[in-house]
């Protein structure tokens, strides 16, 4: 039974993974990983190619590619990434519709200090993550849905502004797993985030699904409260109830966690 458990799941969501893979990044990443490996081997091809080995058989892999092709190997189980998709090009760029705010160093204190009545999610993000980047459609259409008067959504590059990485204490290693980062600001104080971070400053592993933000941080009752907003309504949002923001090294890591206004793209 504890075979035909998984073995089921994973029929059950087999079209699923079939449409995923069929996408153009991933038949591209595919076909270069492949081809890679087809002509290294292929008679009357690989016999012209250069090669470090001492014998000179160049359709054998030299010391040099054997060592990237490990390096690249022990990167992917670190990072528990699907096979060989980060070796070649980065996931595709998300260019549809938006409500998404996008912030500089200088701006995203001043914006998130205007007014007090207005809730901020904000997305601390890099280019250069391929986690962000598959988040940015889900984002994307949360601020399609919630947007409001009294609840927006924001984004900043902390790879690129350094200065609010550390202000906001987002870390922008590539071992970290705080890339991307959600917190959610009132008054321009912090009331919650995910993923949280542990006493080691280690992030809480943390699935960043639709349906997780939309409970974790109780949108469709702050939606309802927010684009209701009025002068002398701010109190309603301040009673919602969120989840303590933790003091530095107040939290510990669950042992078992679950490996859980249009604006232009450009930043100001």
């Amino acid at each position: 039974m504890a075979l035909l458990t998984p073995l089921f799941a994973f029929l059950y969501h087999l079209p699923q993974v079939y449409k995923w893979l069929l996408k153009p990044y991933y038949v591209a990443s595919i076909f270069l990983a492949v081809a890679f490996l087809l002509v290294r081997k292929s008679p009357g091809i690989c016999e012209h190619l250069p090669t470090q080995r001492e014998d000179g058989n160049s359709c054998d892999f030299d010391w040099r590619e054997v060592e990237i092709l490990m390096f690249l190997s022990a990167i992917v189980m670190m990072k528990n990434r699907r096979a060989m998709f980060m070796m070649t090009c980065k996931p595709p760029i998300y260019m549809g519709p938006e409500y998404i705010k996008y912030f500089s160093d200088k701006t995203i204190d001043e914006e998130l200090d205007r007014d007090t009545r207005v809730t901020w999610i904000v997305e601390f993000f890099a280019n250069w993550s391929p986690e962000c980047q598959s988040f940015a459609s889900v984002y994307a259409d949360l601020s399609l849905k919630y947007n409001c008067a009294g609840l927006k959504f924001g984004k900043v590059d902390v790879g690129r502004y350094g200065e609010v990485s550390k202000k906001y204490k987002v870390s922008t290693s590539p071992l970290s797993k705080q890339l991307p980062s959600l917190l959610l600001f009132q008054g321009g104080k912090e009331l919650m985030r995910r993923p949280q971070v542990d006493k080691k400053g280690r992030a809480v592993s943390w699935s960043f699904t639709e349906e997780n933000i939309i409970r974790e941080f109780n949108l469709n009752e702050l939606y309802q409260v927010s684009k209701k907003l009025s002068k002398g309504k701010a109190e309603k949002v301040a009673e919602l109830k969120f989840p303590a923001v933790p003091e530095e090294g107040e939290l510990e890591a669950e042992p078992n966690g679950q490996d859980v206004v249009p604006e232009t793209k450009k930043d100001k």
